[in-house]
């Protein structure tokens, strides 16, 4: 199965020496279910033909907000349009979260609490799952084809299920915790306050269920579908 990575940013310069950008992330994050994978820089203008140029899409995190004005903003919620049509599923990580959400008919707004960084806690279906978060942006307005699958105090939408169209989680569980010090390093000083980034750091040794999260993913992509004729 050829999964379809639409970047919709670039990792820190600072960082990819180490972790590579979003292309080695998703893939290590992802590994050991059997897809294959290809990029598009979507936040370069690089855009896939057509929905089904992969079996399957997932739109990365991005320093970008959703409600901002950039060229790659209006084709992308095209793209999602398109892919709900034709029945090719999506999976949304951070910003792909936002993304989907808003041209889905949702809204994302900055939130009004400020920045989430660090390891979080979430209600998750009938358990509870914890996953490192970096951002201040979130949906307030759910999609009307979107259930709520993952919420805590801080994010009330952090998680959605559009049927089989799409999956979507705010946080960002492909983030292990040597990515969180280092973002903590390079991007958290003079635009994250400080109790924040200190919350971040205090968690870091704590355990994560981001593998749960990727089996879901997973799952998710191989629900048997049936193309838009």
């Amino acid at each position: 199965m050829l999964i379809g990575i639409l970047q919709a940013g670039h990792f820190p310069d600072e960082l990819q020496t180490h972790f590579g950008d979003y292309d080695k992330i998703i893939p290590r994050f992802l590994e050991g279910h059997g897809f294959q994978f290809r990029t598009w820089a979507v936040v370069d203008m690089d855009f896939p033909n057509a929905v089904t140029a992969a079996d399957g899409w997932l739109i990365t995190g991005s320093k970008h907000g959703a409600y901002e004005d950039h060229p790659f903003i209006p084709p992308l919620e095209q793209f999602i349009q398109n892919a709900f049509m034709a029945k090719t599923p999506l999976v949304g990580i951070c910003f792909g979260h936002q993304i989907i959400a808003k041209a889905m008919g949702g809204v994302v707004e900055k939130s009004q609490k400020g920045w989430g960084v660090g390891r979080q806690s979430y209600a998750y279906g009938d358990s509870e799952v914890a996953m490192n978060a970096w951002h201040q942006d979130h949906v307030i307005v759910k999609p009307p084809l979107a259930t709520t699958i993952a919420s805590n105090g801080f994010c009330e939408h952090a998680g959605f299920v559009y049927g089989k169209g799409a999956f979507s989680v705010q946080a960002h569980p492909e983030f292990e915790a040597p990515i969180v010090q280092g973002l903590i390093n390079v991007r958290g000083s003079g635009m994250v306050p400080d109790n924040r980034l200190a919350y971040a750091q205090s968690q870091l040794k704590e355990p994560l269920d981001n593998q749960q999260v990727a089996n879901d993913i997973a799952a998710f992509f191989k629900i048997p579908r049936e193309a838009q004729e």
